[in-house]
């Protein structure tokens, strides 16, 4: 039993965040954590908290928060009719990411699919800035980011950007491992050139990688650095029509370096595809 939590602001994006989670995971039991958190901005002055107007903000948005829920699952049930797949509900008045890292620890999550408004210019912020935040806080599981206006297609090619630069270790590509066996999908390990060879300790790297993703059809692809990295990347996806990006989440990686605002506002890359983020 698979869990897959789905963090939700009852927007048209989270909807489609939840109806591909549905459709990846169709053929495996889960239970779906649908999460919703709030947190009033007048309760963040401990002053106002215990005020009596405080308290009334807290069980408004508590309320609100209840009633979201209600109607989705009631969404869901008009919908989804898949005997394989369960629901549970969570209403918490908390930071979303503090929740979520409570969440992944406790009801032992096997991964988070959120959504985001994909960035249609170079004011657009990198995946949303809830999305953001959840990748930068490095959470225990790895991390579905999805389109806002992506529908579902079966991925068939799931490319992995990769420096060869640090240690591959089984548990960091166990999760890009299984959801390729667990979808018949091809693995395109890309790198971008920054050197004309690898070093010796880049290929023992490649070459480990190689051995883990061993029961998966794999390749591997050296793309000139002829832009920037983000445009490097939006090009391979185009060029052999790429299903799902995956990355893993290194601290000081080029991952956090596309999550911080200012490089994003340059660079204006954007997730035209599912993105697939797993923790070191």
């Amino acid at each position: 039993m698979k869990n897959i939590l789905l963090p939700t602001d009852f927007s048209e994006n989270a909807w489609n965040a939840t109806e591909y989670a549905l459709d990846l995971f169709k053929d495996d039991e889960c239970i779906f954590h649908l999460l919703n958190t709030y947190t009033p901005a007048i309760v963040h002055s401990r002053f106002m908290a215990v005020n009596t107007e405080g308290r009334l903000l807290e069980d408004a948005c508590h309320s609100a928060s209840e009633k979201g829920l209600k109607q989705l699952l009631n969404r869901l049930s008009r919908t989804i009719k898949n005997p394989k797949h369960q629901f549970n509900t969570i209403s918490s008045f908390n930071i979303l990411t503090e929740e979520i890292k409570e969440a992944v620890e406790e009801l032992h999550i096997d991964m988070i699919i959120t959504g985001t408004k994909g960035a249609s210019g170079l004011k657009e912020i990198f995946l949303g800035s809830n999305t953001v935040r959840i990748i930068k806080s490095n959470m225990a599981c790895p991390v579905l980011v999805v389109p806002e206006t992506y529908k579902f297609e079966h991925p068939k090619e799931i490319a992995l950007v990769t420096g060869f630069i640090r240690n591959f270790d089984a548990s960091v590509i166990e999760p890009l491992k299984q959801i390729a066996v667990h979808l018949g999908a091809s693995v395109r390990i890309m790198h971008i050139n920054e050197k004309e060879q690898l070093n010796k300790y880049q290929k023992s790297n490649l070459y480990t990688l190689e051995e883990y993703l061993s029961e998966v059809p794999t390749s591997v692809h050296w793309m000139p650095r002829f832009s920037s990295k983000a445009h490097v990347i939006q090009t391979f996806i185009e060029e052999l029509g790429i299903d799902m990006l995956a990355m893993v989440h290194y601290k000081h990686g080029f991952l956090q370096e596309l999550t911080r605002e200012p490089v994003i506002k340059k660079m204006a890359f954007h997730t035209s595809i599912p993105l697939l983020t797993i923790p070191e």
